[in-house]
């Protein structure tokens, strides 16, 4: 079964169990998957990629707008957002740990060859592509850095 339809299999069980926060969560990221299907060429069903990356976008989203409601000393909006959050990781493959995104990032370097910062655009294309959804693109570019430098 696709994220895509999982995420509309999520829709109608939160509607029977009328989980308004998951329904909420799962609805916007339908209205997401939408808006790409329809923004090119019609297709079907969007790849699975393509919906990680939607799901990733509103959790770090949902993350940042959570940090600032804490600022702002609006714990009720937070606690929102980071409950909708949570719905969107449950979607998204585990994330990689700070040792685990070394070993990786290193073996990306390994892979490609690069010996200095002047290759980082070579590590950061492999290593992007290899780690989506895995580990922010910030992350995998602050390892790189200090793994060549």
């Amino acid at each position: 079964m696709s994220l895509e339809q999982q995420i509309s299999k999520g829709i109608m069980e939160a509607m029977k169990a009328k989980d308004t926060v998951r329904l909420s969560a799962l609805r916007n990221a339908k209205k997401y998957i939408i808006e790409a299907k329809t923004a090119g060429p019609e297709i079907a069903e969007l790849p699975d990629a393509d919906v990680l990356k939607i799901i990733s976008k509103l959790a770090k989203q949902g993350a940042d707008s959570a940090a600032i409601f804490t600022e702002q000393n609006r714990a009720d909006l937070a606690s929102e957002e980071l409950a909708q959050v949570a719905v969107y990781q449950e979607f998204l493959p585990k994330q990689l740990t700070p040792e685990e995104l070394t070993a990786e990032v290193k073996a990306v370097i390994a892979e490609v060859g690069a010996t200095s910062m002047k290759e980082m655009g070579k590590v950061m294309g492999v290593a992007s592509k290899k780690l989506a959804g895995r580990a922010d693109g910030k992350d995998i570019s602050a390892k790189v850095k200090e793994l060549l430098s």
